[in-house]
């Protein structure tokens, strides 16, 4: 799994007109890691919906970046934008944890 950037935005105007840029470190495509996208998405799509972008950074192909964002595990979240910088580990398979870790529980 190459790095990829999944563009989200829109030009529309919402409530939260911030960009989020959200990178999610991975070690191939376990099903840990899967999931861990599969939340990361439907979790954006609910909340974020248009203001986001996603980059997956597989650290098979590319380990030298673990170190820039200091990952220790994987799947990791990382919150790039809006600062400051935020990390979460672990599939975001709960969904209430994952809100309060990115600062948008009173968002949603």
């Amino acid at each position: 799994m190459a790095a990829v950037v999944e563009d989200r935005t829109s030009g529309a105007a919402r409530q939260h007109p911030k960009l989020w840029q959200l990178r999610l470190y991975v070690a191939g495509q376990t099903p840990k890691c899967l999931t861990a996208f599969a939340n990361l998405k439907k979790i954006c799509e609910e909340h974020l919906a248009g203001e986001y972008e996603i980059e997956i950074i597989d650290l098979i192909e590319q380990p030298q970046l673990a170190a820039g964002d200091q990952i220790l595990a994987i799947p990791s979240l990382v919150r790039k934008l809006p600062e400051p910088v935020r990390k979460i580990i672990g599939d975001l398979s709960n969904t209430e944890r994952v809100l309060v870790g990115l600062d948008l529980r009173e968002m949603g």
